[in-house]
């Protein structure tokens, strides 16, 4: 994904849902001095979204975990 991402910038954030993210990556990307800023974009926005989704795992098991005390 990270390489879709490096890519295609839009793209990562369509596939992620993000269609007005992926719109506004699109017109920036349509530059070639917009290209880099929206690929970094697009790559810390999946990084960002890998750590979110951990965070809210390790949040479930800790609440399982304080429930069957």
């Amino acid at each position: 994904m990270i390489l879709i991402a490096i890519l295609f910038p839009s793209l990562s954030f369509f596939l992620r849902g993000k269609i007005f993210s992926a719109l506004l990556c699109l017109i920036l990307q349509l530059t070639l001095i917009g290209w880099l800023p929206a690929a970094l974009w697009a790559v810390v926005s999946r990084s960002n979204a890998v750590r979110d989704e951990k965070l809210r795992e390790m949040e479930k098991r800790i609440l399982a975990n304080q429930k069957t005390r």
